[in-house]
C-alpha cells in the first residue's frame, strides 16, 4: 500500500513538471514551439552606366520612363547622394564584392577582359611628354584571396547565383570561383556579346528566339533561380548589362522613343531610352516574381549603378544621354561619373517611400548587409565601407568622408588629369597628382550644397579647408597602400596644352556619311572610294554587309587604312575586333603618330596570328603608342580570300573605348 502510494506519487509529480515544462514553452516563443524565421533573401540589382538623370526618381528626365523602379522605390528609400567607388565599372564592382576601395583591390581601371593576368597594380615609370604625372597599371583580376560577398552568403547557408555582366576576370576568377553556385551567362566582357538583341555572341549560350533580348533572357533566368530556391534563402546577384554599349534595343521600343524626341532635351537619342526601357523591365519581372511567390517581405533587395551616365558616345546624332544637373560624366572625376540613382529595399527596416540624403558608396554594402542579417565578419576581414543601416531608419550616419580614387585620364570631355577626390559633408576636393607647379598637387574644391553642377572651383579662397581634406586624402592613400601615380620625369612643358583639360571631344561611332580622308604617303596601290570611312589597298576591294566590313583579297597584301578624325592618346591602345577569315598568313597593325613621317612605318607595328579557318575569332591587339595616333592601317592576311572584320574598337591605357566603328 505504502508503495502504491509512492509510485502514485512520482506521477503525479511527473505529470505536473510535464505540465510546468509545457507552459514555459507557450510562454517562452523562441523555443522549439515557434518554428525560427527564414533568413531573408537578397537580390543586389547593379546596372551599367546608369546615370544619376536616366531615371524617375530624381525629377531629372521626361524622356525616359522608369515605372518599375518608381515601384521598387516606392517599397524602400531613395538615396540622393549615392556614389560608386569609382568612376568605371570593374573597380566599383570589386569594391561592392570586398567592401574595399578599389585603391585596395589594387582594381582602377576596367581591364578585367584582357588576356594578361595581374593580381596587382603597378607604378609606371614615364608617361607621354605632355602629361604632368604618370598613370599606374590596374591589375586585370579580382583576387580569389577576397572574402567575397558570395563566399560570404554560400557560407552562410544561402543560394547563390550572378546572372549578367561580371567583367572581373574569366576562369579561375570568374563568379563560379567567388562563390557563386550559378554563373550566366558566364561572359568576362565588358559588354553584352555582339548585341542586345539576338543573334548574340556568347559561348554556349545561344538565344531562344531570333529576336530575344539579353535582358528579358537575364531576367526570365534569375526568375527560374528564385523559383527553384523559395523555400530556402537566397542571394540573386542580378549585374545588367544595360545600359553599357553597343547602344542597341528592341525596334519597337526604338520606334516608340522616336515620337517623343524634343530637339531641345539634352536627352533625346530613342535607342538609349528604349535600352533604359528594358532595363526597366527586367526590374519590373523581379518584382512580380517576388510578389508571385510571396517572398518580397523577407527579401532585401538593392538598386545600384557602377558609374555615372554615358555622356561622350555618340548615338542616333546626339549623346547616349545627359546627367545634368551634373557636371560630367561616366570616367570623370566630376559628380556625373561617380553619382548615381540607389534605392534599398526591406520591409522589416526601411519605411516605404522614404528618402536620404544621407552620403553612402558602393563598398558600403558589404558591411550593411552584414549589420541587416545580422552576420559576423571574418575574423581579420576589413572594409572601408560602413554600415548604412542607421540611414535605413531615417537616421544620421556617423563617417567623415569617403573617397573615389582614380589615378587614370581617359580621352573624353571633361577629362581631369590623374585625380583623387574626398567628400566632406557638402564639400568635394579633388586632388590632380603633380598637376600644380615644380610637380606639387593641384587642387578642385567644390560646395555642392550651392554649387551641384561644380562651375565654382573655391579651392583659392578657402585654403585652410584645402589643406585640411587633403590630410584626409593622404591619410587614405597611405591606409590602403594604394599604388600612385608619379610625376613623369619625361614631362616637357612646351608640349603641355591645359587648355584643353576638360575640352575633349564625343567619342564617336563611325557610322554616318565617310569621311574625307587623306592618301598616306607610302600607301601602295589604288586606294580607291572610302567605304565608311575606309580606304582599300594593297589589292583588295571592301563593302559593308550585315554590320560588317567584307574585305576580298586578290593578292598577297591586302590592307584598309583609316584616318582618324582626331588624334587618339598616347599609351598602351588596344584594338579589339571580330575577324572570320578564309585568306593565309598572319596579320599586322600598323599606325601614324602625330607628327612623325612616313604614316606607316614598320616599328609602328605589331604582328599577330591569325586562324584562316572561316571561323569567327576575337581579336585584342595592344598598340604600344609614343604619340597621340591619327591613322590607322589593319592588314588582315598575306593572301588572296575574304575577310569579315566586326565589332571594331578602339580602348585607352585605361581600358575605356574611346573610339568604335559601326558597319
Amino acid at each position: 500500500m505504502l508503495m502504491h502510494c509512492v509510485f502514485r506519487f512520482r506521477r503525479i509529480v511527473r505529470g505536473a513538471a510535464w505540465l510546468v515544462g509545457c507552459l514555459a514553452l507557450l510562454c517562452e516563443p523562441s523555443r522549439a514551439v515557434v518554428a525560427e524565421e527564414p533568413k531573408p533573401n537578397v537580390v543586389f540589382i547593379l546596372a551599367d552606366d546608369l546615370g544619376w538623370s536616366d531615371t524617375s526618381l530624381y525629377e531629372s528626365t521626361r524622356f525616359y520612363k522608369t515605372p518599375n523602379i518608381e515601384r521598387l522605390a516606392a517599397r524602400g528609400m531613395t538615396f540622393t547622394r549615392a556614389y560608386s567607388s569609382s568612376p568605371l565599372c570593374s573597380p566599383t564592382r570589386s569594391s561592392i564584392l570586398t567592401g574595399l576601395s578599389p585603391a585596395r583591390t589594387n582594381i582602377t581601371a576596367p581591364v578585367c577582359h584582357l588576356p594578361t593576368v595581374s593580381l596587382r597594380a603597378s607604378t609606371a615609370p614615364t608617361a607621354a611628354p605632355n602629361q604632368k604625372s604618370t598613370q599606374p597599371k590596374s591589375a586585370t583580376r579580382l583576387s580569389t584571396d577576397h572574402y567575397t560577398l558570395g563566399k560570404m552568403f554560400k557560407a552562410n547557408g544561402y543560394a547563390t547565383g550572378h546572372f549578367g555582366k561580371w567583367h572581373l576576370g574569366a576562369e579561375p576568377y570568374s563568379p563560379l570561383q567567388h562563390g557563386f553556385d550559378v554563373d550566366l551567362p558566364h561572359w568576362p566582357g565588358p559588354g553584352p556579346a555582339g548585341s542586345y538583341v539576338a543573334p548574340w555572341k556568347f559561348v554556349d549560350f545561344d538565344a531562344r528566339t531570333p529576336d530575344e533580348h539579353i535582358e528579358d533572357r537575364m531576367a526570365d533566368e534569375a526568375v527560374a533561380f528564385m523559383e527553384s530556391h523559395k523555400n530556402e534563402p537566397f542571394f540573386l546577384n542580378y549585374w545588367m548589362f544595360s545600359v553599357h554599349a553597343p547602344f542597341n534595343a528592341k525596334q519597337s521600343l526604338i520606334d516608340q522613343y522616336k515620337s517623343r524626341v524634343d530637339p531641345n532635351d539634352p536627352q533625346r537619342s530613342p535607342t538609349y531610352a528604349a535600352m533604359v526601357h528594358s532595363l526597366d523591365d527586367a526590374v519590373g519581372t523581379l518584382l512580380d516574381t517576388l510578389d508571385r511567390l510571396q517572398i518580397a517581405d523577407r527579401t532585401i533587395i538593392v538598386l545600384a549603378t557602377d558609374n555615372g551616365g554615358n555622356m561622350y558616345s555618340e548615338v542616333d546624332g546626339t549623346t547616349a544621354t545627359n546627367n545634368a544637373p551634373l557636371r560630367g560624366g561616366k570616367a570623370t572625376m566630376y559628380e556625373g561619373g561617380i553619382r548615381g540613382p540607389a534605392v534599398v529595399v526591406y520591409p522589416a527596416v526601411v519605411a516605404p517611400g522614404s528618402r536620404s540624403d544621407e552620403v553612402i558608396q558602393s563598398s558600403d554594402y558589404y558591411p550593411t548587409l552584414l549589420d541587416l542579417l545580422a552576420i559576423e565578419p571574418q575574423p581579420g576581414q576589413r572594409f572601408d565601407g560602413i554600415s548604412i543601416v542607421p540611414a535605413l531608419r531615417g537616421q544620421q550616419i556617423e563617417r567623415e568622408a569617403i573617397f573615389t580614387y582614380f589615378p587614370h585620364a581617359p580621352a573624353i570631355p571633361d577629362w581631369l588629369p590623374p585625380s583623387v577626390s574626398v567628400h566632406q559633408g557638402d564639400w568635394k576636393l579633388i586632388r590632380i597628382f603633380h598637376g600644380g607647379e615644380n610637380r606639387s598637387h593641384r587642387y578642385k574644391l567644390f560646395n555642392l550644397r550651392d554649387d551641384i553642377g561644380e562651375q565654382s572651383d573655391l579651392a583659392a579662397a578657402f585654403p585652410q579647408r584645402v589643406e585640411a581634406m587633403d590630410e584626409l586624402i593622404e591619410a587614405f592613400l597611405v591606409d590602403t597602400g594604394a599604388v600612385r601615380p608619379l610625376a613623369n620625369p619625361n614631362f616637357d612643358p612646351s608640349k603641355y596644352q591645359p587648355e584643353l583639360e576638360g575640352k575633349g571631344t564625343l567619342k564617336r561611332s563611325a557610322d554616318g556619311p565617310p569621311r574625307k580622308a587623306s592618301r598616306p604617303a607610302n600607301a601602295k596601290g589604288n586606294l580607291g572610294k572610302a567605304v565608311a570611312g575606309w580606304r582599300a589597298a594593297g589589292g583588295c576591294s571592301i563593302a559593308i554587309d550585315d554590320g560588317a566590313m567584307v574585305i576580298t583579297s586578290a593578292g598577297n597584301d591586302p590592307h584598309v587604312i583609316y584616318q582618324m578624325p582626331r588624334p587618339m592618346p598616347s599609351g598602351t591602345l588596344t584594338l579589339r575586333f571580330k575577324m572570320k577569315s578564309d585568306s593565309a598568313g598572319k596579320g599586322q597593325v600598323f599606325w601614324s603618330q602625330e607628327g612623325l613621317a612616313p604614316p606607316f612605318f614598320r616599328d609602328r607595328s605589331v604582328v599577330f596570328p591569325v586562324e584562316h579557318d572561316g571561323k569567327t575569332g576575337d581579336y585584342a591587339i595592344e598598340l604600344p603608342a609614343k604619340g597621340p595616333v591619327v591613322a590607322i592601317r589593319i592588314d588582315p592576311s598575306m593572301g588572296p580570300g575574304t575577310i569579315r572584320i566586326s565589332n571594331l574598337s578602339m580602348t585607352s591605357e585605361d581600358g575605356v573605348e574611346i573610339y568604335s566603328w559601326k558597319f
